[in-house]
């Protein structure tokens, strides 16, 4: 988790990244900010309609506008009984106080540390070992 508080960010530290994601203005040497997992329990979630659901994120997007440029929503995941969240903030506690303005539940924040995905076992891998797909190599696909 980052060492700065809440009030150590501005507006204009800022600026977004035309893949979605936030980065820091090129005036300060700072790494990238943190992403975010955030369970929420919420009993039937899964049975929501569409509609609610379109509440529900008009709910969040509304409480969003307050913070600027310091947090972004990415996107969520409805299963049964939960949501889960994944958002790009400084700090944990923008991602509490957001919750608090929008009225939602948080039962779990955690810091992602790394994303993985099929590529990850491919690129540990030795060149040597590694499957080519010559098609596309080729420019076939």
């Amino acid at each position: 988790m980052s060492d700065h508080t809440l009030s150590d960010y501005t507006l204009s530290d800022y600026t977004a990244a035309t893949a979605g994601n936030w980065v820091y203005n090129s005036d300060r040497k700072e790494p990238p900010m943190p992403k975010y997992v955030i369970e929420r329990n919420l009993p039937r979630a899964g049975q929501l309609s569409p509609a609610e659901l379109a509440a529900v994120s008009d709910k969040s997007c509304s409480a969003l506008r307050s913070f600027g440029s310091r947090v972004q929503w990415m996107q969520s995941y409805v299963t049964g009984d939960k949501i889960y969240c994944i958002y790009v903030a400084p700090i944990e506690g923008v991602i509490r106080e957001h919750a608090r303005l929008a009225g939602f539940p948080v039962h779990r924040i955690a810091e992602v540390t790394a994303i993985i995905d099929p590529a990850t076992s491919e690129a540990a891998l030795p060149e040597s070992e590694r499957i080519h797909d010559y098609a596309k190599e080729a420019g076939v696909y």
